[in-house]
């Protein structure tokens, strides 16, 4: 399991996390986009290193980077942008990085943060890449070419769940559960709304592929997210953490994540006018 949790997290890390902040189109992100990977080579490689201060010093490199871009929002959040519901998504997205460096931080290091084990803060490190960053930034896009009720339910669902399952974590199960609950119903929403726009004409049949692709495997992906919350507060019967990591994790980043960032690369290069936030516009919203 380590080394497949290994290559997720370096695929966050290395591509999704910079793919994404290329979407947003905010010129102020542009920055630290291009100084990233000096940022997320190190995390990469703390990753295959065994537990020590050398590895803990690589995976610091990552922190730097990630609390850079977190502090992006409250600087945008004070200056009154980004506070409708594709705003705080993209906000949600901007500071779930950091908080899979602190994981990143302490279970490189050896040590148990806040009572979570190794094992659960190495699983924290991808859950807040991509239930975290690329859910809440995919949520946010969704919502600018959706602005109905289901778009601004998805962009705010989304962030709110991740924050539940982070609360949870502290909490119990049973507020974890919650948490999972109601991300699932807004990634299902997401999934939605994704399909739709796969099925709609105009676009070409890569892009449909993609779309449809990544909303296809929403449904089984959080249906086996909220089978283990609600086995881990029951009692249930449920997967395993090894099982989750090969088939939740694995389709999260690869069939959701990725393909979701291609397909809205590709959607951007096709439609640039419909599609483009406010500061690349001069103020127009999509």
């Amino acid at each position: 399991m380590s080394a497949l949790v290994n290559a997720i997290v370096m695929l966050g890390m290395l591509v999704v996390v910079p793919a994404g902040l290329r979407l947003t189109e905010r010129r102020e992100l542009d920055r630290i986009r291009r100084l990233w990977p000096l940022f997320a080579v190190p995390g990469a490689v703390a990753l295959w290193l065994p537990r020590s201060t050398a590895a803990a010093a690589l995976a610091c490199c990552y922190a730097l980077g990630a609390v850079l871009l977190a502090l992006h929002a409250p600087r945008r959040a004070v200056r009154g942008r980004d506070l409708d519901p594709a705003g705080i998504a993209l906000l949600t997205a901007l500071v779930t990085p950091a908080v899979a460096a602190v994981a990143l931080v302490a279970e490189r290091s050896g040590h148990e943060l806040f009572g979570f084990d190794l094992g659960i803060l190495a699983l924290t490190v991808p859950h807040f890449h991509f239930a975290g960053f690329a859910a809440a930034l995919i949520a946010g896009l969704v919502c600018r070419v959706s602005d109905g009720p289901a778009g601004r339910f998805a962009a705010l669902s989304v962030p709110l769940g991740t924050l539940l399952v982070l609360v949870g974590y502290f909490i119990g199960d049973w507020a974890e559960l919650a948490g999972a609950l109601v991300l699932t119903v807004g990634m299902w929403t997401v999934g939605l709304l994704t399909w739709r726009l796969g099925r709609a004409g105009g676009r070409d049949r890569t892009t449909r592929l993609l779309l449809l692709a990544s909303a296809a495997v929403l449904v089984a992906t959080m249906l086996l997210a909220l089978s283990w919350a609600l086995g881990e507060a029951t009692g249930l019967p449920h997967p395993t953490l090894t099982w989750m990591a090969a088939t939740h994790g694995l389709g999260n980043a690869l069939g959701f994540a990725l393909c979701s960032l291609l397909a809205w690369r590709r959607i951007r290069t096709e439609e640039p006018d419909r599609t483009a936030g406010p500061d690349r516009t001069g103020g127009r919203t999509a």
